[in-house]
């Protein structure tokens, strides 16, 4: 296995196949709503609005909604070294880092791009890995700062949002449907079409998104075995994570739920979850890649 974090292909293939069909997905929603006499001009400032104030302050947002707080070197100084070291590593200007004070254990990195990154652990984590594990977690979140998941998953989203928005919001873009020139006279059937194919584009698109999701995330644990030499450290970390999942109360788990894309492990990911509606590939499907990642470093020569 390369040591080194190099350009990884297999992600970059999967990101533009899926990248790809998301852009005809969403070429064609864009022509039904211009045909049906959408305010599409409206439509997509509003909503690239609505984005563009999540994407320049997703750090601190997300920061806020855990409750996270930044820590100095003074404060975390083996933190700050371990992500130091990480960085340098990943070829990366070192990111700010922060502590959550949750008994979950967890982490995550947000940010709009490798300058703007923020990397945060819980207090639930710190308590409960070995320090090599948790570094093996930093490699991680560092390796999503690498490929910038955040941006990428911001922009893949951005028509899903608009198909999000029009059908959470029936009434109010009702009225925007057939407003234009001598169309009026079938705004009815048109706002059905378009209630209807925003519907599709919605469902169409979160299956495309989960799927890249689920990738990047096997992509990030590969960073995370190149950036430490040690595939074991992380598998041993997901399952020790993945064990305390099950004895946090489910209160607490489903407050932080609506931040499981961030997280490296999600934090309602049971059994009766189907894979295929997840952030993120199965413990199973990790820790047998990890392993086969593990055997590849132990057979190189010495």
């Amino acid at each position: 296995m390369e040591r080194r974090l190099s350009h990884d292909w297999g992600l970059s293939a999967r990101m533009f196949v899926t990248l790809f069909l998301l852009a005809a997905l969403y070429l064609a929603f864009a022509l039904i709503l211009w045909n049906a006499g959408v305010d599409f001009v409206t439509l997509v400032v509003v909503v690239g609005g609505m984005m563009a104030l999540q994407y320049f302050l997703s750090d601190r947002l997300v920061l806020w909604s855990m409750g996270a707080r930044e820590v100095t070197e003074a404060e975390a100084p083996e933190l700050h070294a371990m992500v130091e070291r990480l960085a340098a590593a990943a070829d990366l200007p070192k990111p700010r880092v922060a502590v959550a004070r949750t008994d979950v254990p967890n982490a995550f990195a947000t940010g709009r791009s490798p300058s703007h990154a923020v990397v945060t652990v819980t207090t639930g984590l710190l308590n409960r890995l070995e320090p090599e594990e948790v570094e093996a977690v930093l490699g991680h979140e560092l390796t999503h700062v690498k490929n910038r998941d955040v941006a990428v998953i911001t922009w893949a989203s951005f028509f899903a949002t608009i198909a999000s928005f029009i059908v959470q919001r029936f009434y109010l873009i009702g009225w925007m449907v057939g407003g234009r020139d001598d169309r009026n006279n079938n705004s009815g059937v048109a706002w059905i079409v378009v209630y209807l194919a925003s519907l599709v584009v919605w469902v169409i698109s979160f299956f495309l998104i989960r799927a890249l999701s689920r990738y990047r995330e096997l992509a990030a644990d590969r960073g995370s075995a190149i950036l430490t030499g040690a595939p074991s450290r992380l598998a041993s970390a997901l399952q020790k994570i993945s064990g305390r999942m099950q004895m946090i109360p489910t209160r607490d788990l489903r407050q932080a739920e609506a931040l499981n894309a961030f997280f490296i492990v999600p934090a309602l990911s049971g059994e009766d979850v189907m894979e295929l509606f997840s952030t993120h590939p199965s413990l199973e499907r990790r820790l047998e890649q990890l392993e086969r990642l593990q055997r590849e470093l132990e057979s190189r020569p010495r």
